[in-house]
């Protein structure tokens, strides 16, 4: 077989792995949706918004900490797997043993110091109990990426789509009728990283088996975390940048407003998980064609991805986006303020979908460069975000203006940067990694259309009835207009071969 049979062959396979862990996601996506919604109506109509905003605060901080702590492992062990000669088992216990030391260190510092994790004052006493969960989240992140080297994206749906949502919605409902009114969203917030967990541990016990002959070397895991800093960075930046507003928002304005902002986020964050949850089977892929120096296929898949991931989200956002007073409402009137924010949230998921393709071979090509590009993103966030805040009191607008305003410059940074690091990774490649095309806006045009008529009748039959008819319609445009054989892959199984297991 030639070279270039070999490498359209290999180029072939990736896809198909590309494709099947797309439809994976698809499932989680809808998973998701069935259970974020109970635990966002349960927070909003039991906690109320003034708890609910308290609590988004103090995740700001625990999640952020725990997600450096993972030591940029949810993308670098795909490299390390790799190119490591050691047992596959054992080089995922050095990355595990690393952020648990790290982690364990960081929530004993918050335990004593916990006036950052809350800038609004506590719930309740049980609150610093949070602290706990940053162990948890950490191991979580680099037992699914193990998974993810494996081709296994169901491991991640089942923890993250299935097991995290419910027991979060079924313990904050639970606790709050034990009498734990106060406390209630930090504990159940605790028990769903640990059930999820559970749920990663299991399966990476049965893919890669118990280490054999392992020792911890601290030379090694210091020479392994100097290697990990710029990629923990870079996962702390783009993370930061969906957290930061809420971080200000907290600073300029009370508990309630975060409240509403952290509801219009969680909803606004469902269409963001078909990307992220593209990134562990996008990593392996992109790192086994680096090794043979195969640029084209890299660009390939970084546009084909892309297109799937922006497809995805603009008709989510959409759908979502359209009837958002009716979507918002679901956690009372109250929350209708924060329609605007929502607004503005999705269209930002939309612009960074090439961003994050984009990053998910910067990260392997050029880390520092890209952590600068992400760093000059979250400071033009930052700067955008209190300009906006303060051109709002300024102009003596109320509290949602300002969260408006919080979700415009997360829109407008996440853009300039989806724009920097496409046009960068195209340079590296020397092929185009723009996912652009018409059929979008074409597809979008009738799914207005249909949704703005949606709006006039009631809300429910808005929701239920709406939402899938604007995705039904976007969805027949985006197939016989946008989609090519390419992208139809997407959509079909055993297209190629199964792929083989990296390990095989």
């Amino acid at each position: 077989m030639s070279t270039e049979n070999a490498k359209g062959d290999s180029g072939q396979g990736d896809i198909a792995a590309l494709a099947k862990g797309g439809r994976t996601n698809f499932l989680g996506f809808l998973l998701r949706l069935a259970a974020r919604l109970p635990f966002l109506f349960i927070a909003a109509r039991l906690y109320g918004k003034e708890p609910m905003g308290r609590f988004a605060s103090a995740l700001v901080v625990i999640e952020l900490v725990a997600l450096v702590c993972a030591m940029g492992e949810k993308r670098g062990l795909a490299q390390r797997l790799s190119e490591g000669d050691e047992k596959p088992a054992n080089l995922v216990l050095d990355g595990l043993l690393l952020a648990l030391l790290l982690s364990s260190g960081a929530a004993l510092l918050l335990w004593t110091f916990p006036a950052p994790m809350f800038p609004n004052g506590m719930n309740g006493p049980l609150d610093i109990w949070l602290v706990v969960a940053i162990p948890g989240y950490a191991l979580t992140e680099i037992l699914l990426a193990a998974q993810a080297y494996r081709y296994d994206i169901a491991t991640t749906v089942r923890a993250r789509a299935i097991v995290e949502p419910w027991t979060i919605s079924i313990m904050a409902g639970v606790l709050f009728y034990a009498g734990y009114q106060d406390s209630g969203l930090a504990l159940a917030y605790v028990a769903s990283i640990f059930a999820g967990l559970l749920a990663a541990a299991w399966p990476f016990l049965r893919t890669y088996g118990l280490p054999r002959g392992w020792r911890p070397h601290p030379v090694k895991m210091a020479r392994m975390s100097a290697r990990a800093l710029p990629l923990a960075a870079a996962d702390a930046i783009e993370w930061g940048t969906r957290r930061l507003d809420i971080y200000l928002l907290g600073l300029f304005t009370g508990p309630g407003i975060v409240g509403i902002y952290y509801f219009a986020q969680q909803i606004a964050s469902l269409p963001q998980k078909l990307k992220t949850s593209f990134e562990p089977i996008l990593g392996p892929v992109i790192t086994s064609n680096l090794k043979d120096k195969n640029y084209g296929a890299i660009a390939a898949q970084v546009r084909q991805v892309g297109f799937w991931i922006i497809a995805a989200q603009a008709g989510i956002a959409l759908a979502l986006g359209i009837p958002g007073e009716a979507m918002m409402g679901l956690g009372g009137p109250d929350y209708v303020a924060g329609t605007g924010a929502l607004a503005f949230l999705l269209a930002a998921e939309v612009v960074a979908a090439q961003a994050v393709v984009s990053e998910s071979a910067l990260v392997y090509m050029a880390r520092k460069r890209n952590l600068a590009i992400s760093l000059g993103a979250i400071v033009l966030q930052g700067l955008l975000t209190v300009g906006l805040i303060v051109l709002v009191e300024r102009l003596g607008r109320g509290e949602p203006f300002k969260a408006a305003a919080a979700s415009a410059a997360l829109m407008l940074a996440l853009g300039a940067s989806s724009l920097v690091k496409a046009w960068f990774l195209s340079r590296m490649l020397g092929h185009s990694v723009n996912n652009w095309r018409w059929a979008l806006v074409y597809a979008a045009a009738p799914a207005v259309l249909v949704g703005f008529l949606a709006t006039m009748v009631p809300e429910w039959a808005e929701l239920i009835i709406g939402i899938p008819l604007i995705l039904c319609i976007y969805g027949w445009v985006i197939w016989h207009r946008g989609f090519g054989p390419e992208d139809r892959v997407l959509f079909r199984k055993n297209i190629g071969g199964e792929q083989a297991d990296p390990q095989a």
